[in-house]
């Protein structure tokens, strides 16, 4: 007993040194300078053109960061080791190396230097100066993607603005790039001539599927977007007093943080509300905004849920990127600003403080590092922060990456374990609700070992347009493919939940790679015996006559002859089509090596080599179109350096559309597109041989993807043309009949005149001369035996 008051009396006493013990151990990296080998740095020092430092990290590889102040720093590895300042070679005369903005692209690292925009691969350690960029620029902006191995993640990373921050907006020059800023090209935005005001930056904003234009005029700034349905409208204008930071926060969320020495604004729907960051204490707001506080902002960190703020007045603010409301806490008072200083967040909850510190002896600056650790100092007391009311929120689908096909669904599921005697509110949102949709159901699932009750959550996501339940002014449109993020989080979340992150995932509502076309082949020309498999398989090839292919795809005939090589292994065996039954292939989906369904949207076809014997049953008017078809004539004229193969989803309009103004004016050309509402086929003309098909399913409310592949078809039973013209056969036919009817006619009426009986006489004269026939019996013994038929007199 006497033991455990002893204890008790102590921990008492350690309880107010516990307050005051700081809030971080300050100690120093120093590496490299052990023989104090002196390093010279090569080419032109880079400085940071702003008053106050910067710190940016890769949003993908944690390890790597640029730091930017009177000297520029970039680390591969946290800054564990000392550093020479980063420098361009003298060979890109870059002329001033001021820095006025950065960003990382993938494996790349864009400066904005001297007004022009360089790279620098990092990972080859080679430098490029951008093409493309005719004007002076100040800014860039851009955005990572950290799910590997997707084609659209490396879109985000590839994508880069270029802009000069401060033009007039009707005139500013706008540079893209998709090529992690080694080429740029001009950009413009819709109306953006009629825009007043500055450029502010502009932004793509992936968590929306929109590009944001930010837009200043008189000390407020709002943004104005580029798509459906957001281009018809502004943001809601906010205040702008300085010369606004914008940062964006990991992850595709849609949160941004606009920050200024005196200002801090937060926006969690890509710009569409901008919100002052409040000051709390406990659970009473002591300030609405950071310019209230009467503070001076330094520098500012965040990572996908968590915000930093180091003020010149050596406080440090702490905050959550909540999924309502988002606010600071002050920390204890410490010794730990200085000019150079920055905060870097090194994991979740793990904050660290960091100054450059120069060596006398060596150009290699060493790094004070003071690192904070968020959940010890949110326990003291005098923070008056509230205990995490959730014990467990986890779903198989946290940092995931997922697919929405056009007609799809997505079913995802969560748990949640409360605490005894609270009651949290989860609540999901998406990022792009214009085209991602959801419906959430929550239920008791049990109970654990203790007795907390388990909910369980399911969530169902389909594109929003499907749901039936959003107005069509509100919804994006579906033949956009775009993006969404998905997160799970705790409406009323206590800030002392640190290792509560909330669960997020990327929805792609776009194509589905996985998904591929298959052209059935029940009854094949090698099954059937008319081709030989191991024939095609050695070799083979076969001629296209030149009166019955065009290599221009125009339905001429060529002038020689056409040896087209059989590749049997991507074509497989040809399908048997007779060539006087209208035919049309059975066009079947499959998704990860299993079959889906039969397709039954539109699609085209051409026959690759250019053959042009065959057309189609129905024509435009018996496809009951109410404007001009498509067909391929068209579309490669519209094509451009696409080639012949260019009729897809993104270029195709259906004839039966009620948008289409296109007047039909020619109502007897072939109807070229198969499936869908008709029942349209190919006539083969007659001809026997190989063709081979490509095919596109052009239909833009079927897929995402460009589904489309090639087969081959056997077409038999057709007789060989014949060599006269029909014509000539009929006339010569007519002409033989009529010569024998008056052959018919006139011998007999002849025989009866002189000159008749004269050839009569002569060729009964001729007959009796001839030898007599020998007796039947003599040519065969067998008919010896025969009944003689009765001898009849010539009547004379």
């Amino acid at each position: 007993m006497l033991l455990l008051m002893l204890v008790a009396a102590t921990t008492l006493r350690l309880c107010p040194l516990a307050r005051a013990q700081p809030l971080c151990r300050i100690h120093t990296v120093r590496t490299g300078k052990v023989f104090h080998i002196r390093e010279q740095v090569q080419g032109d020092h880079l400085y940071f053109s702003s008053g106050t430092t910067r710190l940016m990290k890769h949003p993908c590889k944690k390890n790597i960061a640029l730091y930017l102040g009177r000297q520029v720093f970039l680390t591969k590895n946290s800054f564990e080791s000392s550093l020479l300042p980063f420098s361009i070679p003298t060979s890109m005369q870059v002329g001033i190396p001021e820095v006025t903005s950065a960003h990382f692209a993938g494996s790349v690292l864009l400066l904005v230097v001297n007004q022009k925009v360089y790279v620098y691969d990092y990972e080859a350690n080679s430098w490029n100066a951008s093409t493309g960029v005719e004007h002076p620029v100040s800014h860039i902006s851009g955005d990572n993607c950290c799910y590997s191995g997707n084609s659209f993640c490396m879109d985000i990373s590839n994508s880069v603005f270029a802009y000069l921050h401060g033009d007039q907006i009707s005139q500013a020059n706008i540079y893209f790039s998709n090529t992690r800023g080694y080429r740029f090209q001009k950009y413009a935005q819709e109306r953006q001539a009629e825009l007043v005001g500055s450029l502010g930056g502009i932004f793509y904003f992936y968590s929306l599927s929109q590009v944001g234009l930010l837009l200043v005029d008189q000390r407020k700034a709002m943004f104005g977007y580029s798509d459906h349905p957001l281009n018809r409208s502004f943001g809601l204008p906010f205040d702008y007093n300085g010369t606004l930071d914008v940062l964006i926060a990991p992850g595709q969320k849609g949160i941004l943080i606009f920050w200024f020495e005196k200002s801090l604004l937060v926006s969690r729907n890509a710009g569409q509300l901008v919100n002052p960051v409040q000051v709390r204490e406990g659970q009473h707001i002591l300030y609405s905004s950071i310019s209230e506080a009467n503070i001076t902002i330094h520098s500012v960190a965040a990572n996908e849920n968590e915000l930093a703020v180091l003020t010149q007045e050596n406080h440090l603010y702490y905050g959550s990127l909540g999924i309502l409301s988002s606010s600071l806490i002050k920390f204890a008072d410490q010794n730990i600003w200085s000019k150079e200083a920055v905060l870097m967040f090194t994991d979740v909850g793990m904050l660290e403080i960091l100054t450059p510190l120069p060596d006398s002896i060596s150009p290699a600056f060493d790094f004070q590092k003071c690192p904070v650790n968020i959940q010890a100092i949110l326990m003291d007391p005098q923070l008056q922060v509230d205990v995490c009311k959730v014990e467990l929120l986890q779903g198989e689908f946290e940092n995931k990456m997922y697919t929405i096909d056009m007609n799809s669904e997505l079913e995802l599921t969560a748990l949640m374990i409360p605490r005894p005697s609270t009651s949290p509110v989860p609540l999901v949102m998406v990022s792009n609700p214009h085209s991602l949709g959801l419906q959430a159901v929550i239920y008791e699932d049990g109970h654990t070992y203790d007795g907390n009750t388990k909910h369980r959550l399911n969530i169902s996501l389909r594109q929003q347009q499907h749901w039936g339940r959003a107005d069509p002014n509100f919804t994006s449109s579906i033949k956009r493919p775009t993006i969404s993020t998905i997160t799970l989080d705790i409406a009323n979340k206590e800030i002392s939940c640190l290792d509560l992150k909330p669960l997020t995932a990327l929805i792609s509502v776009g194509c589905d790679l996985e998904k591929k076309i298959v052209i059935q082949n029940e009854i094949s020309a090698c099954y059937n015996g008319v081709l030989d498999p191991v024939a095609l398989q050695d070799n083979y090839s076969y001629i296209i006559e030149r009166e019955a292919y065009d290599p221009n795809f125009r339905g001429q005939k060529a002038t020689e002859d056409l040896e087209v090589p059989y590749h049997y292994e991507k074509l497989g065996c040809p399908i048997l089509v007779y060539y006087d039954t209208p035919w049309k292939p059975v066009v079947e989906l499959w998704r990860e090596g299993k079959f889906q369904e039969v397709v039954e949207a539109e699609y085209v076809l051409l026959e690759v080599n250019g053959l042009f014997t065959y057309t189609y049953s129905l024509t435009a008017d018996m496809a009951l179109c109410s404007s001009q078809p498509q067909n391929w004539t068209t579309i490669a004229k519209t094509a451009g350096d696409k080639g012949p193969f260019a009729w897809d989803r993104e270029n195709y309009v259906s004839c039966h559309d009620p948008n289409n103004n296109a007047p039909l004016r020619w109502p007897e050309v072939p109807y070229q597109i198969l499936g869908g509402p008709t029942e349209n086929k190919v006539v083969f003309d007659q001809r026997n041989g190989i063709y081979i098909f490509f095919i596109s399913i052009v239909d833009p409310y079927y897929s995402y993807c460009h589904l489309e592949t090639t087969f081959s078809v056997y077409v038999y039973g057709a007789f060989p043309l014949p060599i006269f013209p029909p014509e000539i056969t009929i006339v010569l036919l007519t002409g033989a009949t009529l010569l024998s009817v008056w052959l018919a006619y006139m011998i007999p009426k002849l025989l009866h005149t002189e000159q008749g009986l004269r050839v009569k006489g002569f060729w009964v004269d001729t007959v009796s001369h001839m030898p007599a026939l020998p007796p039947l019996s003599d040519l065969h013994p067998a008919l010896a035996a025969a009944p003689q038929a009765p001898q009849l007199s010539a009547c004379t």
